[in-house]
């Protein structure tokens, strides 16, 4: 079945997205990267997508910068700032333009970057829409009064976030897991640290200072238009823009060296929950060990995995179940993520799980079904290339690791030569019983 599956995909591949297989790279559109004297990297990629244009503002800046102890959330905080307006082009007059280019427009906060973008029709719109973006990251305004009525907003979606039992249990994880690293907290951060921003205008001020500033943003473009006269419009928005020249350094996680737990008592009936992290490596193209990991994934915990079909399918143990190996520019977590159909068998999940990962450091997988998930992963990115917007978000969460667009053909390259006996070695490497945290939850009982 899975064989069968490979040769469709394979077709697939070689009849709807030829331009794809015309070159090994798996991300094949050309790009030109550019560099401001004030350190703003622009990324262009000019497209035959007939009319749209997707512009994306990626500032590295996320729940990784927040380092100093109670300042957590200021990431997320300018999120909300960002689209208040400026003196220059107040919130109603930003949101009439976007609103007659029929453009959609949002941002969302990470980790490690917050990113704020627009796609609309039209290349004549695209200098008024550079101006208008500079405009805000140049002259972004907000006064103490402002602070604290967006800090009533956040505590409240802080509320509303938490009220999901998965997120608390996901909170609790880091929490737990992390001792130094600014990981340790959530984007939202801390609920101590939100209370608190509306006396911390001065500090907010400092986290501008160095985090939206040139040389820290990445401005990438794809679609209808011209380059050239693109950085054109770029220079002439942004040059005036000064850089911040501040270097972030995060606090480094020291080894864990005995195994953690922690446990959430949740207030009402829920499923029970479990969650079981390891510290792995941060995201690199050049090392094997993360895209190793990403393809353990994939063939140990995908559906068609025999720990999932035991555990979902056969014996009904669990609702869900599945692996979170997610790419972040420093060290982050392995986890291994299960909601559980009856308390009593929460134990009975953590073992097998933790039985399994003792199978894989004896057993590889095989080179067959390896090589099937190798073709899924390829074709599964390359799907997600298929309009103008598509290409630009995905290649956002990317260039955010290493600045460089290449990096997505550096890590499919990688893909490409991981074996089944790398895999075993991450896991032999990674996936030790000091190195883990586990965190539950369970709901309904009755003091």
């Amino acid at each position: 079945m899975i064989k069968s599956i490979s040769v469709v995909l394979s077709l697939f591949l070689l009849f709807l997205i030829p331009s794809m297989l015309q070159s090994s790279d798996i991300f094949p559109y050309k790009y030109k990267v550019e560099q401001l004297e004030n350190g703003l990297k622009v990324i262009s990629i000019p497209l035959d997508n007939p009319n749209i244009i997707s512009h994306y503002v990626i500032v590295r800046s996320g729940s990784r910068n927040e380092i100093e102890p109670g300042k957590s959330g200021f990431a997320h905080f300018f999120e909300h700032m960002m689209f208040k307006g400026t003196k220059n082009f107040p919130r109603e007059v930003y949101d009439d333009f976007l609103t007659h280019l029929g453009a959609g427009t949002n941002g969302y906060t990470t980790d490690d970057y917050t990113c704020y973008f627009a796609v609309f029709a039209g290349r004549e719109n695209l200098e008024e829409v550079i101006k208008m973006e500079a405009d805000r990251f140049i002259n972004l305004y907000y006064d103490e009064e402002m602070i604290k009525t967006e800090a009533s907003v956040i505590e409240g979606e802080y509320y509303a976030s938490v009220s999901s039992p998965s997120r608390r249990l996901f909170e609790l994880l880091r929490d737990t897991a992390f001792e130094k690293h600014s990981y340790k907290h959530t984007t939202l951060g801390y609920l101590r640290d939100i209370l608190d921003m509306p006396n911390q205008f001065e500090y907010s001020q400092l986290y501008k200072k160095r985090f939206y500033a040139p040389d820290n943003v990445i401005l990438l473009v794809a679609g209808d238009y011209d380059h050239d006269q693109l950085m054109e419009y770029v220079r002439k928005y942004y040059s005036g823009w000064e850089k911040s020249n501040y270097t972030l350094v995060t606090p480094e996680e020291p080894p864990q060296t005995k195994a953690k737990r922690a446990h959430y008592d949740w207030p009402t009936k829920t499923l029970p929950r479990l969650v079981i992290g390891f510290h792995g490596p941060a995201y690199s193209d050049e090392n094997i060990y993360k895209a190793a990991l990403d393809l353990l994934a994939e063939t140990a915990f995908s559906r068609s995995a025999p720990l999932y079909q035991k555990l979902v399918i056969e014996e009904q143990k669990c609702l869900s179940l599945y692996a979170s190996f997610a790419d972040r520019r420093d060290p982050y977590l392995l986890t291994f993520n299960a909601i559980v159909k009856n308390e009593k068998d929460l134990s009975y999940v953590e073992n097998e799980i933790f039985k399994e990962l003792e199978r894989l450091k004896k057993e590889p997988v095989s080179d067959e079904f390896l090589a099937d998930v190798k073709s899924n992963l390829k074709y599964s990115f390359a799907n997600a290339l298929g309009t103008t917007d598509g290409i630009a978000s995905s290649l956002a969460y990317y260039i955010n690791l290493t600045t460089d667009p290449g990096t997505i053909n550096k890590l499919f390259s990688l893909f490409e030569q991981v074996t089944p006996k790398d895999i075993q070695e991450m896991t032999k490497k990674y996936f030790i019983k000091t190195n883990s945290t586990v965190v539950t939850l369970t709901g309904g009982k009755t003091k």
